[in-house]
Parts: C-alpha cells; sequence; structure tokens
C-alpha cells in the first residue's frame, strides 16, 4: 500500500500563484478573429501558468494557412464538427471525439467543407498569437502577429 501524501510535491508551484481557474466558454467578448479563426482565450495572459488553452472555431467553407510552433507541442480534441487536419502535408479527416497530439515543429492548417470545426486547443508550453507562432508557407492571416 502506498503512503498518502497530505501535502504537495516540493517541486509543485504554490497554488496561489497560479490560481484556480474556473470558466464557462461563450463569451462573446473574449473571442479575438484572426483570419478564418475565431479563438477564444479560456488562460488569460496573466494567468498563464506552463500551458494555454483556447476554444477555437472555424467556420464552414475555410482553409487557414499553415503554421508551426517552435517551442510549443500542441493538442486538439474536436468537439463538433468535421473536417481536414494538414498535418506536416498530409490530411487528415476529423471530425467530433477525435484527439491531435503535434509535437513542436509540426505544420499544420485545417480545411472546413459545410460544417464548421470546433476545437478544444492546448499548448505546453504556453502559446499565443503573437509568440511561437510561424507561417512558412506565406503571410499570417490578419491579427497574428507571429514571430520569424
Amino acid at each position: 500500500m502506498t503512503e498518502r501524501q497530505s501535502s504537495p510535491p516540493r517541486d509543485a508551484v504554490p497554488r496561489g500563484i497560479l490560481g484556480l481557474i474556473v470558466r464557462h466558454s461563450g463569451d462573446a467578448a473574449r473571442v479575438e478573429h484572426l483570419g478564418p479563426y475565431a479563438i477564444e482565450s479560456l488562460i488569460d495572459e496573466h494567468e498563464e501558468g506552463a500551458a494555454t488553452a483556447y476554444r477555437v472555431r472555424i467556420a464552414p467553407h475555410e482553409r487557414t494557412g499553415i503554421s508551426c510552433h517552435r517551442r510549443a507541442e500542441e493538442f486538439y480534441f474536436v468537439l463538433a464538427g468535421r473536417g481536414r487536419a494538414i498535418l506536416d502535408g498530409q490530411e487528415h479527416a476529423i471530425a467530433a471525439g477525435d484527439f491531435l497530439r503535434l509535437p513542436p515543429g509540426t505544420t499544420h492548417g485545417f480545411v472546413t467543407d459545410r460544417e464548421a470545426l470546433d476545437m478544444l486547443d492546448i499548448h505546453v508550453p504556453g502559446c499565443r498569437p503573437d509568440r511561437d507562432v510561424y507561417f512558412p508557407e506565406g503571410e499570417a492571416p490578419a491579427g497574428f502577429k507571429p514571430e520569424g
């Protein structure tokens, strides 16, 4: 039998520094429209610890630019809809319930047809539209301020 720890490990970040977040999605004031993306930040920059989280919506009949992150590992979970993910040049059909893990450096973009894509998007370490976003195949969509 293992002992139960009554206190956090010594290397844990004290909870008071990061703070607990309970946030309901869907507040239009929290949504940024960046090119074909509607991005709702679920963790504000001043709340950021080791990760960032977004609810990302791509409207029907859209194609995003191809982007990548040099430092961040990225995780997508498709909440609703369907479309295609272009990952390192390969197309993958995606739909509600699908999960994507993109190691740093993975080029990626999305294409929608008749349905929108609604996804949870998590970056570790944190990534923002002006930090660790690169568009190797062209110009950044309106609103992005990529590095490099």
